[in-house]
Parts: structure tokens; sequence; C-alpha cells
């Protein structure tokens, strides 16, 4: 059995921009990546109960790529996303509100591959720049 593993981020922007640019392809292939050397080019996302998605994870160099997939348990709209990925481990991401800002955490099923801190981290990573994208595009709207 695997480690069980938490990421979480203050997101300093109203739940509603939270949850659709965590959710719009658009915005996934933006912030979707753990390292500059890397991005996201595609992405689809079905967001609802039995609903699919799949984002492309590729190093910019294209010297690899692989689709990070899984389809959608339980999906409460700017409160709480469930999934599991192709390999068949599980995912729960909750949003919470505390006025304009949104608590994200997400807890997933760790691989073997990898060590559960490095998981973490790469996790973390991606998570970070979620915030950051999110924040900057609420302040140039704002102003």
């Amino acid at each position: 059995m695997s480690a069980t593993i938490t990421v979480q981020a203050s997101v300093n922007a109203p739940i509603e921009k939270v949850w659709a640019y965590w959710n719009q392809p658009q915005h996934i292939m933006q912030w979707n990546h753990a390292s500059d050397d890397w991005h996201c080019p595609n992405a689809s996302n079905d967001v609802r109960r039995g609903g699919n998605f799949s984002y492309t994870m590729a190093a910019k160099d294209g010297s690899f790529s692989f689709d990070f997939a899984g389809v959608y348990e339980d999906v409460l709209i700017n409160e709480l996303i469930m999934y599991r990925l192709a390999d068949g481990r599980a995912v729960k991401i909750s949003f919470a509100s505390n006025g304009d800002i949104t608590e994200v955490v997400e807890t997933f099923e760790g691989e073997t591959q990898h060590t559960p801190e490095l998981q973490q981290a790469g996790w973390q990573a991606i998570l970070n720049n979620f915030k950051n994208y999110t924040e900057t595009l609420i302040t140039i709207k704002i102003k």
C-alpha cells in the first residue's frame, strides 16, 4: 500500500474563479507543470461524475511526455473533486471559501516508483503554479 500524500495552498481569489481556473482546459495548460522546463500542451476536462480528463505533461525539449488521465467519481461544484487515475490511485481535492481566499487541499494515493517526499514536492510545485497563475490573473483583472 502506498502512502497517502497531501498538498495544500491558500489562493487569494474567490472560490468561483479558483474553480474555473482549476477546471477550464485553456487555464490548465497555463499552470499544470512542476518546473519551468515542463509544460502542458494539451488538456481535456469533462468535470462531472463519470467524466474523463486527460492532461499531456511534456518536457519542453521534447525528450519525454505522458498523459495524466482519469475518471471523475464525484464532483460538487466549488467544493469537491474526487477522481481515480488511470493506474487506479484515488485523488480528492477540496475547495473551501474564506471570503476572497480559497483553501485548496489535494490528497492522493502515492505511487511506488518515487519517494513520497518527491511526489509531494512535485504535486506541491504544480499547486503553487496554480496559486501564482490564479492570483496573477485576479490582480490583472482587478486593475
